[in-house]
């Protein structure tokens, strides 16, 4: 076991404690600038944003279902042609 002399212990603590004042001070920093920006207040739960969903029209389905459907017969013709 390491022996620590009580005054090497107290310096220990002293230099926690001052580490542990400056993240206290950016906490505050930071938690008061998202104050200005409108960000959290306080413990309120904000609403969920919802998501727009782009929809595709019947038309544009239909041009990409031929799209692969011709796709796919040229894949079959050349396999055919490969046989």
């Amino acid at each position: 076991m390491i022996s620590v002399g009580g005054q090497q212990l107290m310096d220990v603590i002293a230099a926690l404690q001052d580490e542990a004042n400056k993240l206290k001070k950016q906490l505050d920093t930071v938690l008061h600038a998202m104050r200005l920006l409108g960000g959290s207040k306080g413990k309120t739960k904000s609403k969920p944003v919802s998501i727009k969903r782009r929809r595709m029209s019947a038309a544009g389905k239909a041009r990409i279902a031929a799209a692969q459907k011709a796709r796919w017969a040229k894949v079959r013709a050349a396999k055919k042609k490969a046989a």
